[in-house]
């Protein structure tokens, strides 16, 4: 019987950060709110930070319109691979950018960028027909429309990548709360403000119990 349910595997995963730039965020994303897709980027970057993913980055056409990176972007990531293409619209053609990918020795891609439909779509649809697994975080993904976004997003699903949000992500590279309670517990409040009271209920839970012992 065919494995349906395609883990991703935290030892074979590389973090894919495609055209997050200024320009591009505040012109064109219009199928979320503004501080909530900040919100999932940014828990992107620390997520791939506390489980030690390799991420490559890279930007088009950085000083024009486009512009640069967001900046918590260049300010969490100083071991990343930065790759400023100079013209490719599709990542995948730079030889660079597949290269750093190859490098890893990794064959789980997880993929975010702007726009949806041309800076995650195109890279996704290359690799998928290299033989790599895709994983799409489609919430710290932006277009121009959700419309735009639920057709590029059904494209993606229909040739094999694997579509999933941040939260779940985080969830499937951590495996079990028992790996560290206390930095997963933060990274989850962090960036999700409701979980924060999850996260105030256990440790007066844990005060409890070692007033109890």
């Amino acid at each position: 019987m065919q494995d349906l349910y395609k883990r991703i595997r935290r030892e074979d995963a590389v973090m894919l950060l495609v055209d997050h730039q200024t320009g591009l965020i505040s012109g064109l994303v219009r199928d979320y709110e503004s501080d909530a897709f900040h919100q999932n980027i940014e828990a992107l970057v620390d997520m791939a930070n506390f489980f030690d993913l390799p991420t490559i980055v890279t930007t088009s056409f950085e000083h024009g319109p486009n512009g640069p990176l967001i900046p918590y972007i260049t300010e969490n990531l100083s071991n990343a691979v930065n790759i400023p293409r100079l013209g490719e619209i599709n990542a995948w053609d730079n030889e660079e950018f597949v290269q750093a990918i190859k490098d890893t020795g990794r064959k789980q891609l997880i993929i975010a960028g702007v726009v949806t439909d041309i800076c995650v779509s195109f890279p996704t649809l290359s690799a998928l027909n290299e033989g790599y697994e895709v994983f799409v975080v489609s919430d710290a993904s932006g277009t121009v429309s959700k419309q735009v976004a639920d057709a590029v997003l059904l494209r993606m699903l229909t040739a094999g990548a694997e579509l999933m949000n941040w939260f779940s992500v985080a969830g499937e590279l951590q495996r079990d709360w028992r790996n560290d309670i206390d930095g997963f517990g933060k990274l989850l409040s962090k960036h999700l403000p409701a979980y924060s009271d999850v996260v105030a209920s256990y440790d007066a839970a844990q005060r409890d119990l070692s007033k109890q012992h």
